[in-house]
């Protein structure tokens, strides 16, 4: 299962073989062993700066609903700052997260030959080196954070204690893809109170469509993980499911695109505007139509078709933000 704030996109196994310290899964020749400040290296591979799909995993909901309480109400010169902010803070909340992680999970990372080579278990940083860099990567978030109005900042404030209680999901639910979802997907509301200065339903069923999309792509992924996780006693929906995985990928497509549905048309019905209600729908459903590709093509028991799936994640979220930004154009 998938274990950072999370989400690491791995493209080789030997990806570091010429690169001393580099994490087995990290991105082929990517920027952090490539181009960073060798002091620097060990942090931003503890912030996973090296497999950087999991920063999309926070933008991508973020912008859905920046761009959906737009579309609804109109933009705003400041929605240019939001949208800064969005990028700024997810790279910065990833890596807090990331580093929580691995502070509390380092142990069974010294037990998994996938994740052994990472910062803690690895020796390159000690735990207080760890919590000092998460504190320093939480700072600059609530920097960030301050500028927004009085209700995104409360929001980004609860948001700590979901962040907090992520790494412990695996050892007591088999549902830990769930928590998972509710981190990951908290910018949906946080960026659309950036914008309105308030919440309604249309960001909370966005929200909930953004849960059902992770724990889809997150299952898929946990597939990989499937043996050790089992030999070590971490719980994921994949080995919840087991063989019925294929029918309960196919059902979180069908709560997906519903819940983004019902989102959209309260969003953006009220606006009067066809055309943007239109667009919106279509990246719903096109979203939708691209899990369904997935779900239907995944081998589950190959870890290489997991990955490529699950890595996939990217497109299908950014079919819904194309969407949405063509609905904001029509208005």
């Amino acid at each position: 299962m998938t274990d950072d704030l999370q989400t690491p996109d791995t493209n080789a196994t030997n990806s570091g073989a010429a690169v001393p310290g580099a994490v087995a899964d990290a991105v082929d020749g990517n920027w952090v062993d490539r181009f960073s400040p060798a002091a620097m290296r060990p942090y931003l591979r503890l912030s996973r700066a090296d497999r950087p799909v999991g920063f999309w995993t926070l933008v991508i909901p973020s912008f859905w609903g920046l761009f959906a309480a737009a579309a609804a109400t109109g933009w705003r010169t400041f929605d240019i700052w939001i949208v800064v902010a969005v990028i700024l803070g997810s790279f910065l909340m990833r890596g807090a997260g990331c580093s929580w992680n691995d502070i509390t999970d380092r142990e069974i990372d010294a037990l998994v030959e996938r994740t052994k080579s990472r910062p803690l278990p690895s020796g390159q940083v000690t735990v207080k080196q760890a919590m000092i860099w998460m504190g320093v990567q939480v700072l600059l978030s609530f920097l960030i954070l301050l500028t927004f109005n009085s209700t995104a900042i409360l929001l980004g404030v609860l948001s700590i204690f979901l962040v907090a209680l992520y790494p412990f999901g695996k050892r007591f639910t088999w549902w830990p893809q769930f928590i998972l979802g509710l981190n990951l997907n908290w910018g949906t509301l946080l960026a659309w109170a950036a914008h309105t200065g308030d919440l309604s339903l249309a960001p909370i069923f966005l929200y909930f469509g953004g849960i059902a999309w992770t724990i889809f792509y997150d299952t898929i992924y946990a597939h990989q993980d499937i043996e050790d996780d089992t030999l070590i006693g971490v719980k994921s929906t994949a080995r919840l499911f087991g063989d019925q995985t294929p029918a309960w990928l196919r059902l979180f497509v069908m709560v997906t695109v519903l819940m983004m549905t019902v989102g959209i048309l309260l969003a953006l019905g009220p606006t009067g505007n066809p055309l943007a209600l239109a667009f919106g729908l279509i990246g719903a459903w096109g979203m939708g139509l691209h899990m369904a590709w997935l779900a239907a093509t995944v081998e589950l028991e190959d870890p290489h078709s997991c990955l490529s799936n699950f890595r996939a994640l990217t497109q299908t979220g950014m079919i819904l933000v194309g969407g949405l930004v063509l609905a904001l154009l029509a208005i």
